[in-house]
């Protein structure tokens, strides 16, 4: 192992090769390049292999980093792989889009000792891609298969998770979506060049193979109530997400030309898929040629500031209320922004949408300064008074997070217990709801979080519901 690991006082970092920005304006495609296999042993071999691994610990999937690392390093990839795919049921989308600054690398130890972290996303896209490139990716085959049934709600990263540990385990699944595609946030609301959709397609088909059934353009509520689902399935699971958008609270906020990030999402990656969209035909969520204004300093923001330059917007502005150092944004994407050419206007807010109720022309601001801390103990954004600037902009998207939506009554279910934030009540051990047979996970539970954490929402939720299952097949059997 010493020959071929603690590399790091010898070998730099280094990433992946990255297209230069006016080469990537042009299109939709991830501006990465994968590693070369050298280049990934070399990389790998620079982790000094600590004794406690904070990448691990800090890992949502707390996924086996260090030792597939040594293995990568070592030249065994598809142990690499297959010790990776333990942990998670889709490392190569969390190797493209988790925030590693803010996790498993922002965590590595000889990132605290000044040597640069180990480029660890990097390597598990690498691990994972070759794994699809080798043919070591296998179909679900369980090793026996299960009368029972489980139903899935929702399509997006919590409720493929679950369906792929369910579905190894040898229940029949079902994945109810009421979008025309499967794979949620990860199919319509990531944008192509941080994620390609034949990533999250193979990722989709590979389950269908395995037996896992979808139901596409079916609405919970519409095409069957909860209870009937409760009926036609031992046991369900909500995996939803949130997305009803909150709401610009300023005069002009309802004027045309004021959109929603996430509708403004969908309507470029289904054009990406090659669907035509009338809201994009019409320029209404299209960029093209328009001075654009993003409100808002999360990664839903920087995606869509990034899809308009890609889009031919004459100029993209980010505006944020606060400073850089508390951007909730991973600062990899930030970075990658600016390149492309987005103006950031830090400590500044909309005061107004200018123009008028047919046509934005613009956004008010203000200039804001950091005061004392909030609630939650970040310091608050204060206006400075007589700072007021103008930014022009026909098209103002609003990226402001995610709410839940009323899913009980939606759903049909007033009696499925909700929190104050409107998110559902779970069991914190069992991830069970107040209906039995019930369980529900990800966002939908924790609020707008990270696809990492559905991911492991939707592993945690295999086990839950299996302990559920298996502790009432004893009273299946006797009632047949």
């Amino acid at each position: 192992m010493a020959e071929r690991m603690l590399k790091f006082v010898t070998v730099a970092r280094g990433t992946p090769e990255k297209r230069a920005a006016d080469a990537r304006l042009g299109d939709f495609h991830e501006i990465y390049a994968d590693f070369i296999d050298a280049k990934a042993k070399e990389q790998a071999s620079r982790c000094s292999q600590c004794g406690i691994p904070f990448c691990q610990t800090h890992c949502p999937l707390h996924n086996n980093i260090p030792d597939w690392l040594r293995m990568t390093a070592e030249g065994r990839l598809q142990e690499a792989y297959e010790l990776s795919a333990q942990t998670s049921a889709m490392p190569e989308v969390c190797g493209r889009i988790c925030p590693q600054d803010r996790l498993c690398e922002g965590s590595c130890v000889i990132e605290q000792s000044g040597h640069g972290t180990v480029t660890i996303g990097s390597v598990e896209r690498y691990i994972n891609d070759k794994a699809w490139e080798m043919g070591w990716v296998k179909p679900i085959a369980p090793l026996r298969e299960r009368g029972q049934s489980v139903g899935i709600i929702g399509a997006g990263p919590a409720g493929l998770s679950a369906a792929d540990g369910l579905r190894a385990r040898g229940f029949q699944v079902t994945i109810y979506d009421r979008h025309d595609r499967a794979g949620g946030l990860l199919m319509y609301g990531i944008p192509g060049f941080k994620l390609e959709k034949e990533v999250v397609q193979r990722r989709l088909d590979r389950l269908a193979e395995g037996g896992v059934e979808f139901r596409c353009d079916f609405e919970v509520g519409r095409d069957a109530t909860l209870e009937q689902l409760r009926a036609k399935h031992d046991a369900l699971f909500i995996g939803t997400g949130v997305y009803k958008a909150r709401e610009l609270t300023a005069p002009g906020a309802g004027s045309k030309g004021v959109v929603k990030a996430l509708d403004y999402l969908i309507a470029s990656n289904k054009t990406g898929l090659g669907d035509t969209v009338p809201d994009y035909e019409s320029g209404e969520l299209n960029a093209s040629a328009k001075d654009v204004v993003v409100i808002g300093g999360g990664d839903t923001a920087m995606d869509c500031v990034r899809t308009a330059v890609r889009q031919g917007a004459k100029s993209v502005t980010c505006l944020y209320r606060r400073d850089k150092a508390n951007m909730p944004g991973s600062m990899r994407e930030v970075s990658n922004a600016e390149e492309e050419g987005v103006v950031f206007e830090w400590l500044a807010a909309p005061r107004s949408i200018l123009g008028e109720a047919a046509g934005a022309s613009g956004v008010r601001a203000v200039r804001m300064r950091l005061g004392s801390p909030d609630a939650s103990g970040r310091q608050a954004p204060e206006e400075v008074s007589g700072s007021d600037f103008d930014i022009p902009a026909q098209l103002v998207i609003k990226a402001l997070g995610f709410d839940p939506e009323d899913l009980p009554g939606a759903f049909g279910a007033p009696e499925l217990k909700v929190s104050r934030w409107g998110t559902i009540r779970a069991d914190f051990k069992t991830m069970m709801t107040s209906l039995d047979g019930v369980f529900a996970g990800g966002d939908i539970v924790r609020g707008a979080s990270l696809v990492v954490w559905a991911v492991r929402d939707g592993r945690d939720a295999v086990d839950a519901i299996t302990t559920y299952l298996d502790a009432k097949a004893p009273a299946l059997a006797a009632a047949e």
